[in-house]
């Protein structure tokens, strides 16, 4: 009978894989680079098959760790449920969470599995719209908590500094127009008052031919060689590219992250979720 697969090798193979390296897998789960090294080797040594591809800095999961994976998955979410059914019956519940959709669509998913293996009796509703508009609906009693960009002068403890670049249509070259054409969103974002800000400060001439609050608009307009825009580097579709002082443009400042709890948001569950949230998108690479 095989030996039983150990939990702690498992969820360091997981990091390893969802963090794409060694090094980014260490603080994770707590070791030393040289630690995690040597957990997946045994583990390889346990299973009896080689389950990752060691680049110089990066590592990926081949066939058979892929295959592997969704198993190491599936039995840490059973172990964490065993756990919290008997060790955090009081972390159960529903926390309304705000984000805007671009930073939900690159920032939350690895953040949100996370979260669900560690507290899997939580539910996370998840509320998609620009900062702004977070703030106002946060401040009505309808959110518990919300990642927002920083907007000028607003006190905010700031997490993270996601960069932000701009981009066009690969097929087009939409930044030699004069004035630009430019893809904004909506009045009264942060990403919006910064290209502006970044055009004014360069004494460019725009034009803005598109603006809305929808990211998916957005990309499908400079898509289509209508207009540039600024995006979280992060958020960029294979689909464009970035673009900047090699065609003229003025440098963007960085995007400010920041995270807004409704005060009379108390339960344990709203907890758990804002400190997870704090450190884990402070690590995020």
């Amino acid at each position: 009978m095989a030996a039983p697969l150990d939990l702690n090798l498992l969820k360091t193979f997981v990091a390893v894989v969802e963090s794409g390296s060694l090094s980014n897998a260490a603080p994770r789960v707590g070791r030393s680079q040289s630690a995690v090294s040597m957990q997946m080797q045994r583990l390889e040594e346990t299973v009896g098959n080689q389950l990752l591809v060691r680049g110089p800095r990066t590592v990926t999961p081949n066939a058979a760790g892929e295959d592997f994976l969704i198993y190491a998955r599936r039995l840490l979410k059973l172990s964490d449920e065993a756990w919290a059914s008997v060790t955090r019956p009081k972390e159960t519940g529903s926390v309304r969470l705000g984000v805007p959709d671009d930073y939900a669509a690159f920032l939350l998913p690895p953040v949100l599995s996370r979260f669900a293996e560690e507290h899997p009796l939580v539910t996370v509703e998840l509320v998609c719209e620009q900062s702004t508009a977070l703030v106002k609906t946060l401040a009505e009693g309808r959110l518990d908590l919300a990642i927002v960009t920083r907007l000028p002068d607003q006190p905010l403890d700031v997490i993270r500094l996601e960069r932000f670049v701009w981009v066009a249509s690969p097929n087009h070259v939409a930044w030699q127009a004069d004035p630009l054409p430019v893809a904004l969103f909506e009045p009264g974002c942060a990403a919006r008052m910064n290209v502006l800000q970044a055009l004014g400060d360069a004494d460019r001439s725009y034009r803005c031919t598109y603006s809305s609050a929808s990211l998916l608009g957005l990309v499908a307009v400079v898509q289509a060689g209508l207009a540039v825009a600024g995006l979280a580097q992060r958020s960029v579709p294979p689909s464009l590219r970035i673009i900047g002082a090699n065609e003229g443009l003025p440098v963007l400042p960085d995007l400010e992250i920041g995270i807004l709890r409704n005060p009379l948001s108390t339960t344990p569950a709203v907890e758990r979720l804002n400190d997870f949230l704090r450190r884990d998108l402070a690590q995020q690479a």
